[in-house]
């Protein structure tokens, strides 16, 4: 399965660490940037993830920057973008039985790096339930153009 992955400088490390993870388990991983921790702008990378996921691009991405708030808002300005900052293993299988969020965001100033790989695994491995819940992201869909 492709996963995409983005980060800005204040996440580059943590994105690294979970890139690595992932690409050890055999998911295919697309760094959509940053490149380096030099200072980056979190929009710019959020946005560039947003859209591609917009697009087809793969069914699942990881954002990362320091709090992991600023580059989740800038993912979901885009129709069928469910970008969820999570703190907690809970929160990352609630987003997806839930929300059906596609996205995983994560603040690398606010977790570590063992964390961070247990919550993604979490999301990826967790099924959206539907149901109850399905009428609620076709909801949100339907505001975005």
């Amino acid at each position: 399965m492709k996963i995409l992955m983005a980060s800005d400088h204040a996440g580059f490390k943590l994105k690294k660490a979970v890139e690595k993870h992932l690409i050890e388990k055999g998911y295919e991983v697309v760094d959509l940037g940053c490149d380096s921790p030099e200072r980056a702008n979190y929009a710019s990378y959020g946005l560039k993830l947003g859209k591609e996921m917009s697009e087809g691009a793969a069914p699942f991405g990881v954002l990362v920057c320091g709090s992991g708030i600023g580059i989740s808002i800038a993912a979901n300005r885009f129709k069928g973008v469910r970008a969820a900052r999570v703190f907690d293993v809970e929160d990352a299988k609630l987003t997806r039985q839930h929300n059906d969020a596609n996205v995983i965001s994560l603040g690398e100033r606010m977790i570590d790096e063992a964390l961070a790989i247990e919550m993604v695994d979490a999301f990826l491995a967790e099924p959206f339930e539907g149901g109850r819940h399905q009428e609620r992201v076709e909801t949100l869909d339907k505001c975005c153009k």
